[in-house]
């Protein structure tokens, strides 16, 4: 009997009560942040709350379909999924719609859908897939290249239709590969890249090769296992190819607003007025954001008490910036109480991942993991000023459809397939 019960209770429940307490939480935030005057509708369906009321609601029929597929449906289709989401990504080409200059979105009708952010749950689908093939060995050149192409066609599909926030998420599976097997010394060269990126933007590329130059000497005389002469010498130029090529890319790729976001992001602007200047321009989200959180204090003003909320200070507060009324209208503690939360919904989701039987579960459930955390940690960062500004939406609780439907799907997938888990022995 208890194994009936259980047949009937196997969804993971504490994964499903994490999910609905931010999508719940963000409504209420985007509420918060969309009605107008003193008087509020909740079921005025013309305003940004009312609609996520709609939204959420069909989500719960999306829920019901996603569990009611057969767990195996997910991995035997995966790669038509893929193919499927990519002509979609290149239909965007042809019929796309330009909202805030990215061509991301299908309108039909009277509502928008951004393909864009189901390509996520595809390419985890089809990076699953692969990885957990029989004759697929990540440690293999040839795989990891065939891995990375996977990776790459959506990326850069997105890329050109300037999206660059939706672009940055699939460098999430680098901790999906690395989990799996992935040489270390991809790892090294990752964080060498970034590193030396930023120093060459802050110090210049000069001062950044004669800091890459001390490293190696040091490294050579210091370590155990010492480098040869020639792979000393290969490392030194690429360093350098690095630092020039970033100071090159910034200077002549990269458009005037993206180079001021770095520049304020690094304290590269030295100039008081043009400080000044950036703060009423394209900083003037960013910098009235910093004062709605800050205002905050420990424990907030209080539901719809924010005065920076209700004042429309935050441009598309209800978006991307929707973390800055948790800021200003509960305080650190409500702010401490989102981050826990998604926390704690990564921990569940990257322990049921290391329980699954089989590798195709466990790279995808990897791949949710990973997906969700570059999305937190980069709304997050961006509001609070800690990184340059990417226009990403915070999972489970920004204002949108596409968003909502696709963060459901990607892990609802993935409930599913850990429901299933004890039929794969």
């Amino acid at each position: 009997m208890v194994r009936d019960t259980n047949k009937h209770f196997k969804f993971d429940w504490i994964t499903i009560i994490l999910f609905f307490l931010l999508v719940g939480f963000g409504w209420l935030n985007i509420l918060s942040a969309s009605h107008t005057g003193t008087t509020i509708n909740y079921f005025d369906f013309s305003q940004p709350f009312g609609k996520q009321l709609i939204f959420i609601f069909l989500t719960f029929g999306l829920i019901i379909l996603l569990l009611a597929v057969d767990a195996k449906f997910y991995e035997r289709f995966s790669s038509v999924i893929y193919i499927i989401s990519m002509l979609s990504l290149l239909g965007l080409f042809l019929f796309g719609k330009n909202v805030n200059g990215a061509t991301s979105w299908y309108a039909i009708g009277g509502m928008t859908i951004q393909p864009s952010e189901f390509a996520k749950t595809a390419t985890a689908l089809a990076v699953a897939k692969y990885v957990s093939d029989l004759n697929t060995n990540i440690n293999n050149f040839k795989d990891q290249i065939k891995t990375f192409i996977i990776i790459v066609i959506p990326a850069i599909l997105v890329l050109l239709q300037n999206d660059t926030g939706s672009t940055i998420v699939y460098g999430a599976f680098f901790f999906v590969l690395y989990r799996e097997g992935l040489p270390k010394y991809h790892l090294t060269i990752g964080i060498s890249i970034l590193l030396l990126s930023v120093l060459s933007l802050k110090f210049g590329a000069i001062i950044t090769s004669v800091i890459a130059f001390i490293c190696l000497t040091a490294l050579h005389f210091l370590s155990k296992k010492r480098l040869k002469i020639f792979q000393s010498i290969f490392i030194l130029i690429a360093a350098l190819a690095v630092s020039f090529g970033v100071k090159f890319f910034y200077q002549s790729i990269l458009q005037p607003h993206q180079q001021d976001r770095i520049s304020l992001w690094l304290r590269l602007e030295k100039d008081p007025k043009k400080l000044e200047q950036m703060k009423r321009t394209f900083a003037y989200n960013l910098n009235e954001s910093e004062k709605a959180i800050s205002s905050g204090g420990f424990t907030g003003r209080g539901f719809m008490e924010g005065t920076r909320t209700t004042g429309k200070f935050v441009p598309e507060q209800h978006t991307d910036y929707i973390f800055s009324t948790v800021g200003e209208e509960w305080g650190f503690l409500g702010s401490a109480f989102v981050v826990i939360i998604f926390v704690l919904l990564l921990l569940r989701i990257l322990h049921l991942a290391e329980l699954q039987k089989s590798q195709f579960s466990r790279v995808y459930g990897y791949g949710v993991a990973s997906i969700i955390f570059i999305h937190f940690f980069i709304n997050i960062g961006m509001v609070m000023g800690l990184i340059p500004t990417i226009g990403i939406p915070l999972p489970m609780f920004s204002y949108g459809g596409s968003g909502l439907w696709a963060f459901t799907i990607l892990i609802f997938i993935f409930i599913k397939l850990d429901s299933n888990k004890i039929n794969e022995w």
